[in-house]
């Protein structure tokens, strides 16, 4: 090496055998350049850094019952793991607009999705919460989909990415904003939000049975980010069970989650448009990941099967299979459910 040829920076070092740290994880943020690794890494059961590994495929497409040229929404584009199946069962000639309202993930998903050779005429990425799909269809001249897929709750890139301030296993802002640029932080909310109104949120939202004290300890105070939240949430609680702990730290997280993304009142009102958004034998298939979310799910089925606006629904809940909990612990809360429009 000449002296005008500068010396390539050292790669940064950390401590074991692999790194722990986000940021630190390069060869699993490039599964194009560092596929073997990326494989091991889902070997072991675990979800590569910056990627989410889509649950119940198979399963979601059996329930949409797709077909080449069929033209339908993903209503939580997410990774796009799903999407690439869909696209893959509707081809060549089918049609599937993806929707997502984060605009770090979004851009980074359309980019996989056209290297796969999906052109904008088999696939359309549009940045939009689902709530919004009724809206999406009426612009493009669109009187009724063959199908609606929804994926709901945060993708691990989300969770995992410590900037984004979803998860309490490392350090970052107290963010949880799925759409950065808009509305408040789940710190500036917690900080405005008062003691009655966080129960109710701890109660409705993950189903807290220490709503009332936990609220008091938390209700009105600035949290500087997720580590000192999750401290605070264990202090007040002062549990010993370790397993419990962490359930009350990550029932907590999530109502907050919920909260500041309004995340039901996004739901009641996609479950609302669903049927006049689908035609008539259209499918559409829901992934739930917590009982508030299959709660509203399954009432609204119920429903629309009472009214006549749905012929048919799954009677049995879809759930994981042991194999697929095994290699991917994430799909051990997923529920799935299905409906056919009359």
């Amino acid at each position: 090496m000449n002296e005008e040829t500068p010396r390539p920076p050292r790669r940064k070092r950390y401590s074991g055998k692999n790194p722990r740290r986000f940021e630190d994880k390069y060869k699993e943020r490039n599964p194009e350049r560092y596929g073997e690794t990326v494989a091991k890494v889902i070997a072991s059961g675990k979800t590569p850094a910056g990627s989410h590994i889509p649950i119940l495929v198979d399963e979601c497409l059996e329930s949409l019952q797709l077909t080449p040229g069929m033209t339908g929404i993903d209503g939580t584009l997410g990774y796009g793991g799903h999407a690439a199946k869909i696209l893959g069962c509707i081809s060549p000639d089918g049609k599937l607009i993806g929707l997502d309202l984060d605009p770090v993930e979004l851009p980074k998903t359309e980019n996989r999705l056209r290297a796969l050779g999906y052109d904008e005429e088999r696939f359309e990425a549009v940045r939009s919460n689902y709530a919004g799909i009724a809206k999406v269809i009426a612009q493009r001249g669109i009187t009724g989909v063959d199908f609606i897929f929804a994926d709901l709750g945060c993708s691990s890139m989300q969770f995992d990415d410590p900037s984004r301030g979803f998860s309490f296993k490392t350090s970052g802002p107290l963010d949880m904003r799925m759409n950065p640029n808009r509305g408040v932080s789940a710190a500036d909310w917690l900080e405005k939000i008062s003691a009655e109104k966080l129960e109710i949120a701890l109660h409705d939202h993950s189903d807290e049975p220490r709503a009332e004290s936990l609220a008091t300890a938390l209700a009105g105070r600035k949290f500087s980010g997720t580590i000192q939240l999750a401290h605070a949430i264990r202090d007040a609680v002062r549990e010993s069970d370790e397993d419990e702990m962490q359930l009350t730290v990550r029932r907590v997280f999530q109502a907050i989650r919920i909260a500041v993304n309004e995340e039901f009142v996004a739901l009641d009102a996609f479950l609302r448009v669903l049927p006049d958004c689908l035609k008539s034998g259209a499918r559409a298939a829901i992934l739930t990941f917590h009982s508030g979310e299959d709660r509203r799910v399954k009432q609204a089925f119920k429903a629309g099967i009472r009214s006549g606006i749905f012929s048919e629904m799954n009677e049995q809940v879809i759930t994981a299979g042991p194999e697929e909990r095994r290699l991917n612990p994430r799909s051990s809360s997923a529920k799935l459910r299905w409906v056919k429009k009359s």
